[in-house]
């Protein structure tokens, strides 16, 4: 059983959160939060802590940026897109029960002062930014660091704002031979 209570936007979520792991979720209904709903988020926060698993859409991180504002100490656990698609529909319902064991084992915190390691001119160098394989790199990458998909500024301030190190950078890199192109 999970200490933290999971954020989940729809009830077939938690079917599948059930499939996988024993975990107490909260729906939010997508981003109709009810006052009751973010009452209960909040009781939660406090309590047990909350690890925000939304959708890897953009509908999901707009809900996924607004719990953020209100709750900054959440965790944070991402399904690469690839990982919650399944018959044009893509949601964490439609992950498998390893995505999200996967998913949970790779939690992040935000941290309250992003530091500024990455930036966006830099994964130009990498081959992150500006290429024809950019996006499929940058999602690769970002499954394999626990920081979901992201345009090249998302994936920046994902990097800063997650802690990511420059180690674990290379280190996922080097796992799709990204480094080895390079030299």
């Amino acid at each position: 059983m999970l200490k933290e209570v999971l954020i989940v936007e729809g009830k077939m979520d938690v079917v599948a959160i059930n499939r996988a792991v024993e975990a107490d979720c909260i729906i939010t209904n997508g981003f109709h939060f009810t006052k009751k709903t973010l009452s209960n988020i909040a009781a939660a926060y406090k309590k047990r802590g909350i690890i925000i698993l939304t959708d890897p859409d953009s509908a999901g991180e707009r809900i996924r940026k607004f719990l953020s504002e209100k709750f900054p100490e959440a965790k944070h656990a991402y399904i690469p897109r690839d990982e919650a698609t399944a018959n044009d529909d893509i949601g964490v319902e439609q992950a498998s029960p390893e995505s999200i064991k996967n998913a949970l084992k790779k939690i992040r915190t935000l941290e309250l002062n992003p530091r500024e390691e990455f930036s966006a001119a830099e994964m130009v160098s990498f081959g992150l930014s500006g290429g024809a394989e950019s996006s499929k790199l940058r999602d690769k990458v970002g499954a394999e660091l626990g920081i979901g998909y992201g345009n090249v500024k998302t994936f920046v301030n994902r990097l800063n704002s997650y802690g990511i190190t420059r180690e674990e950078f290379l280190n996922a890199l080097k796992k799709f031979s990204i480094i080895d192109k390079l030299c």
